[in-house]
């Protein structure tokens, strides 16, 4: 509770400051670097609000990664019937705070590994859209680039978290922590299982991107407008084939980059692990924790919206007038992009700011959806869209 504290005492030291300037006078330097800070903004809003949302799906995690490394031949290790019963066993066996082993890597990445893997898919829509149109195929390959973009980044961040997550599970009490485990990896070790983790990653957001934009047009109003709630349940749509099908690819992850203990199956790759998996579990194997993996997606939009919405609304600062204020009430008055297209400046000056407000909107895909922006809008008489930004998802 005093970290949380402590982020609510800075962010309103930062909006105050920040208030200060979009007030000022200068409008030099306001073109460039209000834009600039308001990006800083969303950012900082954004990490805590994605934060907040893996915090409060993390056990669900927990149970779903203990439930995929479960293997037929464990010797030492708890082993649990169901979802239900490891989540039972967890808190008898390691306590409440068992349930949230590995939450710190985890908190650490979510907000860069979301800014790499949604800011790609958003770029390469705009590359792959011709007369305003893109088609199926080219809206898998955006997604499918934008899964293999993370993986770089997200790969350490994933072993790690998944071997803080079975440390407990052992009867044999070791001490294990984040500084003992980057210890035992070394720097290539963080990169193991790297070849399933892109083969989830680049599944994942081919499905899940490609359902996004789908759900998206059919849940826009009369206008052409996706409003808040229909952002929120296009994703919501789009994260529940995308989470399941990919079941399979996580399991050979969380396989791969556990370290196997004594009297366990260890696997050489990809091919080894199915090869082996399929012989002594069954097909079934395969789709262990989809249930835990599937639930855990939904409440994580939620709750990073909510929490996105508070905070938003609690140091609320207006970029678009010509006085700012912060506000610490609700308040309704929203950035309507159809007054211009943002895309067609025709002075440099414009066309600096149009930068700035792409890379505005590609910072707010941290925490999914922007309630001071209309995300997506195509109107009748124009062919062009309003480059689209993707709402954040837990792969």
């Amino acid at each position: 509770m005093g970290f949380v504290a402590f982020e609510f005492i800075i962010i309103g030291f930062f909006v105050v400051k920040l208030k200060d300037f979009v007030e000022s006078n200068d409008s030099n330097q306001k073109t460039f670097f209000a834009a600039f800070l308001e990006s800083l903004y969303r950012f900082v809003l954004g990490s805590i609000a994605g934060a907040c949302g893996a915090t409060a799906v993390y056990p669900i995690d927990l149970v779903k990664t203990r439930m995929q490394n479960q293997r037929s031949n464990s010797t030492n290790v708890i082993t649990y019937k169901n979802s239900f019963d490891c989540f039972l066993k967890v808190v008898k066996n390691e306590g409440f705070c068992g349930l949230y082993r590995g939450l710190l890597p985890q908190i650490v990445g979510v907000a860069p590994e979301k800014a790499i893997k949604l800011s790609t898919n958003d770029f390469m829509r705009g590359k792959l859209t011709f007369d305003g149109k893109i088609s199926l195929i080219c809206e898998i390959i955006a997604g499918g680039c934008a899964g293999a973009a993370q993986v770089i980044f997200t790969n350490p961040l994933e072993i790690v978290k998944i071997r803080l997550q079975v440390a407990g599970e052992s009867t044999e009490k070791k001490k294990i922590n984040v500084f003992t485990v980057l210890k035992d990896l070394g720097f290539i070790g963080l990169y193991e299982g790297i070849q399933a983790c892109l083969l989830r990653d680049v599944l994942f957001s081919m499905i899940y991107f490609t359902a996004y934009a789908h759900a998206k047009i059919a849940t826009q109003d009369a206008n052409g407008i996706n409003h808040p709630v229909s952002l929120f349940i296009s994703a919501l749509i789009a994260a529940v084939p995308a989470a399941a099908l990919v079941t399979p690819a996580d399991v050979i992850k969380t396989r791969l980059q556990v370290a196997a203990r004594a009297g366990q199956t260890t696997y050489t790759g990809i091919i080894d692990c199915v090869k082996k998996m399929l012989k002594e579990e069954g097909f079934l194997a395969f789709w262990k924790g989809t249930i835990a993996r599937v639930l855990r997606s939904s409440p994580q939009f939620a709750v990073t919206l909510l929490t996105y919405e508070m905070l938003q609304r609690l140091f609320f600062v207006n970029f678009n007038g010509s006085k700012s204020s912060l506000n610490f009430i609700a308040n309704e008055t929203m950035i309507d992009t159809t007054s211009k297209n943002i895309s067609h400046g025709e002075t440099t000056n414009e066309l600096l700011f149009s930068s700035i407000a792409i890379f505005t909107l590609l910072i707010n895909v941290f925490i999914g959806i922007s309630t001071t922006l209309y995300l997506y809008r195509r109107t009748k008489n124009e062919k062009s869209e309003i480059p689209e930004i993707a709402l954040m998802v837990m792969s």
